[in-house]
Order: C-alpha cells, then sequence, then structure tokens
C-alpha cells in the first residue's frame, strides 16, 4: 500500500484515469443536453384521413396544433373523427419517439432509453 494512502499510483483504475473518465462523462452529458434541446425545438407533423385530420406536435411531446377538415366532421359519426385524431397523434408521436431514439442511441448508455 502506498504511503500516502488511497490507491497506489493515484487516481487510476484499470489504467483509466479517472479525471479523464470524468471529462468525457461531462462533455457526454453536455451532448446529450444539446441533443435534448434540439429535439425539444424540432416540429413533428402527422396527418389521418387523407390530409382530413393534421396533428403537429413538439420533440418534447406538447401537441401543437390540431386541424380538422370541415367535411370529417359528421355529428352522425363522431367516433370516425376521433379515430382520426387519435391515428394522427399518435403517429406524430411515434415520430419524435423514433427522432428521439437516433438522436440518442448513439450515446449507447445501458437502461437509457
Amino acid at each position: 500500500m502506498s504511503k500516502r494512502g488511497g490507491f497506489p499510483g493515484g487516481a487510476n483504475f484499470g489504467g483509466m484515469n479517472i479525471n479523464k473518465l470524468m471529462k468525457e462523462a461531462k462533455k457526454m452529458q453536455e451532448d446529450m443536453e444539446k441533443s435534448q434541446e434540439e429535439l425539444s425545438s424540432r416540429e413533428f407533423d402527422a396527418t389521418a384521413g387523407g390530409g382530413a385530420v393534421s396533428v403537429k406536435v413538439s420533440g418534447a411531446k406538447e401537441v401543437k396544433e390540431i386541424k380538422i377538415q370541415k367535411d370529417v366532421v359528421d355529428p352522425d359519426d363522431i367516433e370516425m373523427l376521433e379515430d382520426l385524431i387519435l391515428t394522427c397523434v399518435n403517429e406524430a408521436l411515434r415520430k419524435v419517439d423514433i427522432a428521439q431514439s437516433a438522436s440518442f442511441g448513439k450515446y449507447n448508455i445501458p437502461g437509457l432509453m
């Protein structure tokens, strides 16, 4: 054991310098935060029913806009309109998930996603 206490050879674990490891972790965190900010500022669109319903969501998964064509509004068939809206919103959110996976998949950290 070293006279100074601690680990022989300083802060070196298995040949890896802990200071270097901490710098790399900090850079990775900064890169991930930047990627998250960029994703949050993006918008994702989806349509359903041949454009009868359109939805716009942010990369933060906030619904920003829903547009419905007048001719698709049928008081006797509200269920169809509801289905179109659900389909459209879910597709837009799926696009956000795909972009998020592409953006953060490069970090390859188990348990992150």
